[in-house]
């Protein structure tokens, strides 16, 4: 079976969790200990989030005064991909010797036209105080948002049109190879209409719909998203709570999942399923191997036909 799996950027930087090498090695050695009950049996592409780590680095380009101006966002996204590539690898090929494992830095195609650049949602960096967010705001030029516990940065999020590298991602697959791709969603570009040359977008793409682009262009099997919760959940965080243990696209959509948190997961498995008829489901990283094996997590099924 080929599965795509959808690391959270809580992956490498859980909530909590101070921005430091040693907290990363430990969150990704879980990830390594997840993913290789699951590579021994399947085929397995990963991608990954990167919120906390891309916000970490605009926050440092733009306060470094050597720079004349801040880095753009899909070179921050391409960092992330190396590092957290690279950074999985190494920990993969712990856990899976003699196994093929290769991070691939991956493209993905937006529309320049794409009404989300002059409104900005994406949530990244680290979480602050109103009045540490309005600050920064004034003084970098920040789009600001509320968030759970307090405000963070908001910036362009468009909607993914295609992966440039999925035929070398399959090819890599045909070969063996565990694949580490589209990090962050894939490095935003535009491609130029007469000559198709890729210019750099400054945004960030959603990783979750990303993943299930790629799914869809891959054929996969399965799409497994993994987050820091065992299942999908109804009025999450009130005493009216209640997990989601079976959902179709239909009743997923119906269900009024926040944007910031639950939402594009929920959307990008109703996508996913929607349009290949495969399986797709949401649950905790450390319980990867129950969820595919239909113990834990929310599975997400297509529409059963009637008649």
């Amino acid at each position: 079976m080929r599965i795509v799996i959808a690391l959270g950027g809580n992956a490498l930087l859980r909530r909590g969790d101070r921005p430091d090498a040693a907290v990363r090695q430990v969150n990704i050695d879980r990830v390594a200990t997840a993913v290789a009950a699951l590579a021994l049996e399947h085929e397995i592409v990963i991608t990954h989030g990167n919120e906390p780590q891309i916000g970490l680095l605009a926050m440092e380009s733009a306060a470094d005064p050597v720079v004349t101006s801040p880095c753009p966002l899909d070179l921050l996204g391409a960092q992330t991909e190396g590092l957290i590539g690279s950074l999985l690898v190494r920990a993969l090929y712990d856990t899976l010797p003699g196994r093929k494992i290769a991070a691939l830095v991956t493209h993905t195609l937006v529309r320049a036209d794409d009404p989300a650049f002059a409104r900005p949602t994406k949530r990244v960096g680290p979480v602050y105080p109103r009045d540490v967010a309005c600050s920064l705001a004034r003084r970098r030029g920040w789009h600001i948002a509320k968030d759970a516990t307090g405000w963070r940065q908001v910036v362009a999020s468009p909607a993914p049109q295609g992966i440039v590298e999925t035929e070398t991602i399959h090819d890599l697959l045909t070969c063996g190879a565990l694949v580490i791709c589209a990090g962050g969603g894939g490095i935003p570009v535009t491609a130029d209409s007469d000559t198709g040359a890729l210019h750099g977008a400054d945004a960030v793409v959603d990783k979750d719909l990303t993943a299930a682009l790629l799914a869809e262009e891959l054929k996969a099997d399965f799409l497994l998203i993994l987050t820091d919760v065992p299942n999908v959940f109804t009025d999450y965080g009130t005493s009216e709570q209640r997990p989601v243990l079976d959902a179709t696209p239909d009743t997923l959509r119906r269900g009024g999942f926040p944007d910031g948190s639950m939402g594009p997961k929920t959307e990008a498995a109703a996508r996913f399923v929607e349009r290949t008829g495969a399986l797709a489901a949401i649950g905790c990283l450390d319980a990867a191997y129950e969820i595919v094996h239909g113990r834990s997590g929310t599975l997400v099924r297509p529409e059963l036909s009637i008649g």
